[in-house]
């Protein structure tokens, strides 16, 4: 069966190591696929061209293969400068061009179609290389680069997947590929002068032999480092010199990961015969060199699918001159079922699933190793799906194998390091007189030595000791050549971003414009901004003093129901209880003393009615509950100190226009320009003495009337000046006192976890009594309320006594209009006048209730002492000058023997004025 040959094109370096790793690889790939596929009718020839490591070798070629040769697909070029240009060409000629070693991202297979990738893009190992950062909680991370087309493409993959990971990339160090030894061991003391301790290196090769053995003379390969080093130096690390090797102990590496199969062992064994015969100084092969051999089992697999005759080039017109040709190349009739073939082609490879996705190699696990003893060990894998990974069949996640760290350290580099420019942190203190207690700068008159004391630098001592590492550092006072303050706050946080201390600690407030060119730590006092009052007594003198207690609402509600209350005591009572019968004087009289007689308790009258017992209980007790209070409030009036701020609230101060004072030198003036106060009532203040004679002063003796400031510093003022001063309003927010760190700078998160643990801690409590005194001053605020009872404060005992009152007066009408219906009736009925029927109505009601069990056990007793009552009628009848109501108001002890002796005239003997059968008592008519 005859077989059809496929000119295949092989663009490669051959001086390089790539280049003859990939070359012995591509020889071997070929006779071991017809080894294993004997009967395909297709076969591959190979046309090898070398390009020599220079772009325009490669692109002569390209052209050379496509015009002479006519080749159906091209392997290669090895490097991703050579391709970008082929892959041009490939993709106006439609032969693909296949490259397992050009890996930068700036060639994209999405906009060269005809160019597939038979390796993993090197943005891929961006995302482990974060996963390593974040398990070692870097937050700064140095990129070392090759400045080639090299690391343009990988470059801002790696740089965002760190800062997704949360690690800052302060400085980007770029090497040219070509740069002499000085120039590069510039760079590098450059980057040990800087703060950060971990880099990652993305160089080729030949850049990176040179660069770590700089790296050892310039002492960044010791203790305390932390270098992380692509896939294009680890996959070529078993062929690097020993001398090299010995220089980047403890570095960390990535490549992809590839596993030991039979058939790998296989065919490294045969490899190496195979590359000593060609006496090339090789140790053993690399990934590259296993994509090499997948590449061309791919390419061997997708023209069998296609056994095409004539595989030359449609209407080729080569000519001598190839840059007067290149148009008139043509294109392959097969490279689009070719291209379509070699994308839809997979199978098990040397390197692991062969499977190309959107034109380059999927993406796999990347094996994890550490640089030691002249070789590397792996510690760990990542993958895509599940992180970092002791092995790939472990389930462990975020675990590696013990690592040994530059300077054969096992301790974790904790990433960065104080320059080794200064051995001490330079941190910045204010001097600011005025508010002692939070910072306070001394200087030694002898030795000139500068020592700094107080609430914020106790803090900062206690924070730094808390660290799980130590942090040398020393006080530098922001002071001028006379030992004054050099400048604002805001000036003092600006030395910080430049670059003329590395931290400032004081009394610094955070907030947002100052945070725009530093980093804060997180608070370490409580935060907002209050107002300072005077206070002043506020005791009655009045002699109407006793009115103070009840509001006029309250005093008003209080006496009509004192009214309400004897009034239906009155209508309750007055038929059936001789007390509040009597002339119309007696009875006002009596029902007057009844009712505000209960306000003493000192009530006599018997109360006859259940419903008045019931109505008096409730309004007793209502009663009780009014005079406790009244007494309390009238008692704390005249006893108690009573302490009332001269302002309430900032509305008070634009009203009046009054001055407003604030501490020199801070951030307060512009929150009260927002607040409405104008510019020309601010006055600026400098100590807790100049805010106690400014609020003495007040507004309109060239004072103050009241003081905007920080509670830290408003709680010291009141330390000293408790008596006569408060703080009221709101609370303005505000993020409290923070320590000043360059943006980035890794000490801040270190930093504030470490404040957390030493507020949450007593020692913070011992330091905020020295600031602050052991007595705190006691917040008159709470003093500070209406000394008044109000209507609200009673209105439920009003409404149960009102309901109760009012509930009574129904039931007794209810009552005495069903006691007296025919009554009542007949003189609606009759053809009396309105008012008429009214006033009998009310002389039927004034009249006694005889029927009472009280007057009926009243009757019964004085007949037996007497010899009965029935004196009492006719003497009712006989005394005709009498009223009706003095009639009967008249009680038994009342008469004379003559109306004792006078016969009793029943009801029967009444005469009948009212109608047939209603006979009415002659007082009554």
């Amino acid at each position: 069966m005859a077989q059809e040959n496929f000119s295949i094109g092989v663009i490669l370096d051959k001086g390089s190591l790539v280049g003859e790793t990939g070359w012995t690889s591509i020889s071997m790939a070929v006779d071991d696929f017809y080894v294993a596929h004997p009967n395909y009718s297709t076969r591959l020839v190979l046309h090898l061209k070398d390009s020599n490591e220079d772009i325009i070798g490669a692109a002569s070629a390209a052209l050379d293969l496509l015009k002479i040769n006519q080749v159906v697909a091209i392997i290669g070029p090895q490097k991703s400068s050579q391709a970008k240009f082929i892959a041009d060409l490939g993709n106006s000629t439609r032969v693909p061009i296949l490259s397992f070693s050009a890996l930068s991202s700036s060639l994209s297979p999405a906009f060269i179609p005809y160019f597939v990738r038979t390796a993993l893009n090197d943005s891929s190992q961006a995302a482990p290389i974060a996963a390593l950062v974040q398990r070692f909680q870097w937050r700064e991370v140095v990129t070392v680069y090759e400045d080639s087309d090299f690391s343009t493409g990988a470059l801002p993959h790696i740089v965002d997947a760190l800062q997704d990971a949360g690690a800052r990339v302060p400085y980007r160090c770029a090497i040219p590929p070509y740069a002499n030894n000085d120039y590069v061991l510039k760079e590098l003391y450059k980057l040990k002068a800087a703060q950060t301790r971990v880099f990652v290196v993305h160089t080729s090769s030949s850049l990176g032999k040179r660069l770590f053995p700089m790296l050892e003379e310039a002492g960044m390969m010791s203790e305390g480092y932390a270098w992380i080093i692509t896939d294009g130096l680890t996959s070529l690390l078993d062929s690097m010199d020993a001398s090299v090797l010995n220089s980047m102990q403890g570095v960390l590496g990535l490549k992809p990961y590839v596993e030991e199969t039979k058939r790998l062992i296989d065919f490294k064994a045969r490899w190496k015969k195979r590359i000593i015969r060609a006496d090339a100084d090789i140790v053993s092969p690399s990934v590259f060199a296993y994509w090499a051999y997948d590449t061309v089992w791919a390419l061997a697999l997708a023209v069998e699918n296609f056994k095409i005759e004539n595989p030359g080039l449609r209407n080729p017109k080569f000519a001598l001159n190839a840059s007067a040709d290149l148009a008139n190349l043509g294109s392959s009739p097969i490279g689009p079922k070719l291209r379509q073939s070699l994308l839809t082609t997979s199978f098990d490879g040397l390197s692991g699933k062969f499977n190309v996705v959107s034109g380059q190699l999927e993406s796999s696990a990347f094996e994890i190793v550490n640089v030691l003893n002249n070789g590397k060990r792996s510690i760990g894998v990542w993958t895509p799906s599940k992180g970092i990974l002791t092995s790939l069949n472990s389930n462990a996640s975020v675990a590696l194998k013990p690592v040994i760290w530059p300077g054969e350290s096992t301790i974790v580099p904790k990433g960065w390091e104080i320059p080794v420019s200064g051995t001490k942190l330079m941190i910045g203190v204010p001097v600011k007189p005025g508010f002692p207690g939070f910072v306070d700068v001394e200087r030694d008159p002898v030795t000139h030595q500068v020592k700094a004391s107080g609430f914020c630098i106790e803090v900062f001592d206690m924070v730094m000791k808390a660290l799980p590492y130590g942090v040398a550092y020393e006080y530098i006072p922001f002071e001028d050549a006379k030992g004054n303050s050099n400048g604002s706050y805001d000036d003092l946080v600006n030395q910080v971003y430049l670059k003329k201390f590395d931290a400032v600690v004081g009394d610094i407030t955070i907030i947002a414009n100052r945070s725009q060119h530093v980093e804060f730590t997180l608070p370490y006092t409580e935060s907002g901004v209050s107002m300072l009052v005077p206070v002043k007594d506020d005791r009655r003198r009045s002699a109407w003093v006793f009115l103070d207690p009840l509001t006029p609402d309250l005093w008003i509600v209080s006496g009509a129901f004192f009214i309400f209350t004897g009034f239906v005591i009155w209508v309750l009572e007055h038929r059936i209880n001789d007390e509040f019968r009597g002339e119309p004087s007696y009875q006002i009289g009596t029902v007057s003393y009844f009712v505000f007689s209960t306000l003493v308790f000192a009530h006599k009258e018997k109360m006859v009615s259940n419903l008045s017992k019931v109505v008096v209980i409730i309004w007793v007790f209502v009663v009780l509950i009014l005079t406790s209070s009244y007494t309390a409030s009238l008692t704390s009036m005249l006893t108690v100190q009573k302490l009332q701020p001269t302002v309430t609230n900032i509305d008070d101060l634009i009203k009046n226009k009054d001055y407003v004072g604030y501490l020199d030198d801070s951030f307060v003036p512009g929150l009260l320009e927002r607040l409405k106060i104008p510019k020309d009532r601010l006055r600026n203040l400098s100590s807790p003495d100049d805010y106690y004679n400014a609020l003495l002063k007040g507004s309109k003796n060239g004072g103050v009337a009241a003081v905007f400031d920080e509670v830290p510093y408003l709680k010291v003022f009141l330390s000293k000046y408790c008596d006569g001063h408060t703080m009221v309003g709101p609370t303005y927010k505000t993020d409290g006192f923070g320590f000043v760190f360059p943006i980035g700078s890794p000490l801040v998160p270190d930093v504030s976890r470490a404040i957390l643990n030493v507020t949450e801690g007593n020692q913070m409590d011992a330091i905020m009594k020295k600031l602050y005194g052991s007595e705190s001053c006691q917040d008159k605020s709470s003093t500070i309320a209406s000394n008044s009872l109000t209507f609200d404060s009673f209105w439920g005992l009003f409404l149960i006594t009102g309901v109760a009152s009012f509930v009574a007066l129904v039931v007794f009408v209810a009552l005495f209009i069903h006691q007296n219906r025919e009554f009542l009736m007949n003189t609606i009925r009759s053809e009396r006048t309105l008012w008429e029927k009214i006033a009998h109505i009310f002389t039927h009601y004034d009249a006694k209730d005889l029927s009472s069990p009280a007057f009926k056990k009243t009757a019964s007793a004085d007949g037996l002492a007497e010899g009965g009552a029935a004196g009492i009628v006719d003497a009712h009848i006989t005394n005709n000058s009498r009223t009706p109501s003095s009639i009967s108001d008249h009680t038994y002890e009342n008469f004379t023997p003559e109306e004792e002796r006078s016969p009793y005239v029943g009801p029967a003997a009444w005469p009948e004025v009212d109608g047939p059968g209603i006979h009415t008592p002659p007082d009554a008519q």
